[in-house]
């Protein structure tokens, strides 16, 4: 079995979970994908996904679910998705070995 495109962290894991509990309709899962923007060329997107469409990658670890659009896959490969609570800021972060170089304020990369 081929290694899933992204791991998932237990602090994703568990962000996951509770944006699930608190969206209050069921969803497919979280999808992950990369868009056009910032300085550096690409950012990184994360939204509901409300079904699985035909040609997303599905990376399951325990009751947690993340698609992967299909535009982002290759940009996305050997990537780990973490969930991080700062003094100042917290959120989903991405450590992707595919990155070349980010932007000053950490909002965009390119590959």
């Amino acid at each position: 079995m081929a290694a899933p495109i992204i791991s998932i962290s237990d602090a994703a894991m568990a962000r996951i979970r509770q944006l699930m509990e608190k969206r209050g309709k069921p969803a497919a899962g979280v999808k992950v994908g990369i868009r056009t923007r910032g300085c550096s060329g690409l950012s990184y997107t994360i939204e509901y996904a409300d079904e699985i469409s035909k040609f997303d990658e599905v990376v399951e670890k325990e009751d947690v679910r993340v698609l992967i659009d299909p535009k982002a896959v290759m940009f996305l490969i050997g990537t780990e998705m973490d969930y991080v609570e700062e003094k100042l800021k917290s959120g989903f972060i991405f450590r992707n070995p595919n990155e070349k170089g980010r932007c000053g304020c950490g909002e965009s990369f390119h590959v």
